[in-house]
């Protein structure tokens, strides 16, 4: 590990000198590549640097122990123990930090949400979600907009697909993909019985033309009237877009513009995204024995996090992580099971490396 840091710090050095240099500040594009070479390992090397004074305060440490007498001996005793507490913890800070990063954790997200099993009940779930989801993109300051929503007549949702734009949104929404369980009171249920629906979350990291090409001649679009909200344009123009794409069988939709280029443009997005994730996830099968605990593989159906209302609790069960904060997580207050996700799955890598 070692030899890595003095790697890591010793590239860091030489573009702090390449960004001083005339010739590189000249050229816009050089100049900018590097200045995010250096961003990017900038909060790496001031940990590898606490590390190296930690180090060398152990080292000066020591020498007290053997050269000092008396109070001298003391507190360099004390100070030692402190320093041994420290060294580990920043150790598997830098380890974590060493870990091989996700290409695709500073892209864009295509969310989807589908109410699964409890009808009506299910579908206000699927609101809920969608409601959590964006408030918790406007407390990140990313952008949220919808590509289609196929509302009920009650306030819930079968289904929405949407796009969240922001600096890592992927990264931390990546672990949100399964199936989500809610156990409440509907207001309907005059005997107080508690029924349990679900919904499932899907979140796939927005591709872009770069990452995945498809063919025109692969494509069959529909257009149509739009149905719902929306004004007098809509059921008198043809704006609605339906992308087939032939060889996976895959169906996009979107109705939300009234401009049926921007319908096709947001359609696209998605399907590149779907796509996307289908030759992701056929990659990593072809990897030997990927890790078990990968989450956002594509198996959605498995039950991941229990919304408990009588409980006010929140569960996630693939990490046994309970909180009794359910309004404030509907709220959009995720990151304490975010975060607590992210330590997990890292840790889980570590355990393999």
């Amino acid at each position: 590990m070692l030899d890595k840091l003095v790697e890591i710090e010793k590239k860091y050095d030489d573009l702090t000198t390449l960004l001083s240099d005339p010739k590189v500040i000249s050229a816009q594009s050089d100049f900018q590549k590097y200045s995010k070479e250096h961003a990017d390992l900038n909060t790496i090397v001031e940990r590898i640097r606490d590390y190296k004074k930690l180090l060398s305060d152990m080292a000066d440490a020591e020498e007290l122990l053997k050269s000092g007498d008396g109070d001298m001996k003391e507190l360099a005793q004390a100070e030692l123990d402190e320093l041994k507490k420290r060294k580990p913890l920043i150790e598997e800070e830098l380890k974590i930090m060493l870990l091989p990063v996700d290409p695709r954790d500073q892209k864009n997200v295509i969310l989807e949400i589908r109410a699964g099993t409890g009808g009506e009940e299910a579908a206000l779930f699927a609101a809920s979600l969608f409601r959590m989801y964006s408030k918790y993109a406007e407390s990140r300051r990313w952008k949220i907009e919808i590509i289609n929503m196929n509302a009920t007549g009650l306030g819930g949702i079968k289904e929405v697909v949407a796009s969240i734009q922001g600096k890592g949104a992927y990264s931390r929404l990546k672990y949100e993909s399964g199936t989500h369980r809610v156990q409440r009171v509907p207001a309907t249920e005059a005997s107080g019985r508690i029924h349990t629906s679900a919904a499932t979350v899907a979140v796939l990291p927005e591709a872009e033309d770069v990452d995945i090409k498809v063919e025109e001649k692969d494509l069959r679009i529909d257009t149509f009237c739009a149905s719902g909200p929306g004004g007098q344009g809509v059921n008198t123009t043809y704006s609605a877009v339906r992308i087939v794409h032939v060889p996976t069988g895959l169906i996009v939709q979107c109705q939300d513009e009234r401009s049926q280029i921007k319908n096709k443009d947001k359609a696209m997005k998605v399907l590149r995204s779907r796509l996307y994730e289908i030759e992701m996830e056929r990659q990593e099968k072809e990897r030997a024995q990927q890790r078990k605990s990968q989450v956002g593989s594509g198996d959605r159906s498995e039950r991941i996090r229990t919304y408990n209302y009588p409980q006010n609790r929140v569960t996630d069960h693939r990490i046994g992580l309970t909180l009794h904060k359910l309004e404030q997580t509907l709220e959009g207050d995720l990151d304490e099971v975010i975060d607590s996700l992210i330590t997990y799955y890292n840790t889980e890598r570590l355990k393999e490396l």
